[in-house]
């Protein structure tokens, strides 16, 4: 049983305002996307990453991490899910086998902790897949198209779901394809395998690990990568 990492690295960025994608900003000295595969690689079950960039890529030369003959590179596609699916055909073209486990893991997500990676193996494989997240604590409202407020939404049961996402690897790739062929609106890999009609559980896991999508989290990911 063999557990392996995707990191979908294509996007742009747009909404943090810079001239080159958030993967790529700096902390402490070194690239957003270095801090996530070097968290990655240092759990002992993930033994190779696929990374899918985009085509024209002209920042990944220069990370730390291109140079890492565990991390393997892909072209991504027009969303993240195109781009995660990428890296699947990758992976099973590469001959992995599956029955093996497959991560998912943003690339601007560089705070991840080990012992949740850890956690969310176990229960990923007890449950046959799992998401890592945390509980929503804060009242929440559903609004209409201007804000307005139209009801409280009950916040039991619950979830911000972050990643990794961990599920076997023939299982993802039949389910995210099959629901982009169908039209689906995907925005996570569990999202693909609900439709198909696996089920995951949600694993708690720390609220530090934090998604960087504005500059100001880009502030909390260096004060938190510097704990």
């Amino acid at each position: 049983m063999k557990y392996l990492a995707v990191v979908p690295a294509a996007g742009a960025g747009r909404r943090m305002g810079m001239n080159i994608p958030k993967q790529y900003l700096q902390i402490h000295g070194k690239a957003v996307i270095d801090w996530t595969l070097e968290a990655l690689l240092s759990h002992a079950d993930i033994e190779m990453v696929m990374v899918a960039i985009s085509q024209g890529d002209e920042f990944w030369q220069d990370t730390r991490s291109s140079a890492d003959p565990r991390i393997h590179v892909v072209t991504g596609g027009e969303e993240r899910c195109h781009s995660v699916l990428n890296a699947l055909h990758a992976l099973n073209a590469t001959g992995f086998s599956p029955d093996d486990w497959v991560l998912v893991h943003d690339a601007a997500r560089p705070c991840v902790r080990l012992d949740d990676i850890t956690r969310v193996i176990h229960q990923a494989r007890r449950h046959g897949g799992g998401v890592l997240g945390v509980p929503v604590h804060d009242t929440m409202k559903r609004t209409d198209a201007e804000n307005v407020i139209l009801q409280t939404v009950e916040r039991n049961q619950l979830w911000h779901a972050f990643t990794p996402q961990m599920f076997p690897l023939g299982k993802l790739h039949d389910s995210l394809q099959g629901a982009l062929a169908a039209g689906e609106n995907i925005t996570d890999e569990a999202s693909a395998m609900e439709w198909a009609g696996h089920r995951a559980v949600m694993v708690e896991g720390a609220a530090t690990n934090i998604k960087i999508t504005r500059p100001v989290d880009l502030a909390l990911a260096e004060f938190y990568l510097s704990l």
